[in-house]
């Protein structure tokens, strides 16, 4: 038995009822498609209910989408052959933020969500030990408090991205005539790995959908799978994801399970009172590995802090 079994057989009672949310297909549709079978047959391999699966599969919604895996491929291409950039001779100069999330009318957007959820943050410091200025800032960057979810379908994304371990179903969206050999068999290494990883994703967003009761194709998402008001992958949503509001159920999608969720992940790598600004940008950098996005977090929190300050 694999090692995910145990965790799909904990659920295994959610995911069952939740057949009765997905909508019966119409006659036209009654199978899925062949081309998904090879999907179909993993998951079901893996622990996923059958018939859940082909109800899901069978829903007109559902279409392959090459281009989602060959956007992210050609990206990894141009970003391993670029130019190196010489190193500068000059001074490196003070770490850059993304000044667009330092706006005046965003902060005081920002103050009023944390008056909003109070009660909330104040769990959240007194649990977690993360400060209320930090988790808020973080939602702000990612979803600005909720007010852009993405446009994108979770669902048939990780699920095209995961049927592209057969890379002939994505070669033709592939710029294979102008590369290399050695280029060509990293591309179609990449894809593979990159389809793997989707698969897992792909796993744990039907896991985290049957738990939260929410049909899978009605949960909007970041072009590559990214959900909630944290914009957390499905893994980790799964595997960080906290029902702060006790009612029995994780949705992202409600500050009150957001708000916490998000310091949970950073408790987990490493975050204390205490930090020096330094090593709070290392903990950030773990949400997104992008140093601007960390060293933006930790200035959003020093102006909400100050903010705060100043009309107490």
């Amino acid at each position: 038995m694999r090692p995910n079994h145990v965790r799909h057989l904990c659920i295994l009672a959610a995911l069952c009822a939740a057949l009765c949310l997905l909508p019966r297909p119409s006659v036209a549709a009654e199978e899925p498609s062949p081309l998904w079978q090879p999907l179909i047959d993993r998951l079901a391999e893996d622990g996923l209910p059958r018939d859940y699966l082909d109800k899901l599969f069978s829903r007109p919604e559902i279409t392959f989408q090459p281009r989602v895996m060959s956007r992210k491929m050609i990206a990894l291409l141009r970003s391993k052959t670029a130019p190196a950039t010489p190193p500068s001779k000059e001074a490196p100069s003070a770490p850059r933020v993304y000044e667009r999330y330092l706006q005046p009318a965003l902060l005081a957007d920002a103050l009023r969500f944390m008056d909003d959820n109070r009660a909330t943050l104040d769990k959240v410091e007194q649990e977690r030990g993360v400060s209320r200025e930090v988790v808020v800032a973080i939602m702000l960057v990612e979803t600005r408090l909720g007010s852009y979810l993405g446009n994108g379908n979770a669902f048939v994304s990780l699920a095209s991205m995961a049927l592209c371990d057969d890379f002939l179903l994505v070669q033709a969206y592939m710029p294979m005539n102008s590369l290399s050999p050695q280029l060509q068999q990293w591309l179609v290494r990449r894809t593979r790995q990159k389809a793997d990883w989707a698969y897992e994703e792909l796993v744990a967003f039907i896991e985290y959908a049957m738990a939260s009761g929410q049909d899978p194709l009605n949960i909007r998402s970041s072009p590559y799978g990214a959900i909630g008001l944290c914009q957390f992958m499905p893994s980790n949503a799964v595997r960080f994801g906290v029902d702060g509001n006790n009612d029995g159920v994780v949705d992202l999608f409600d500050p009150a399970d957001a708000l916490p969720s998000i310091a949970n992940y950073l408790a987990f790598h490493g975050w204390k009172p205490g930090l020096t600004e330094e090593r709070q940008e290392r903990v950030i950098y773990h949400y997104n590995h992008d140093e601007t996005y960390a060293r933006t977090i930790v200035e959003l929190s020093k102006k909400l802090k100050e903010m705060e300050g100043a009309r107490n």
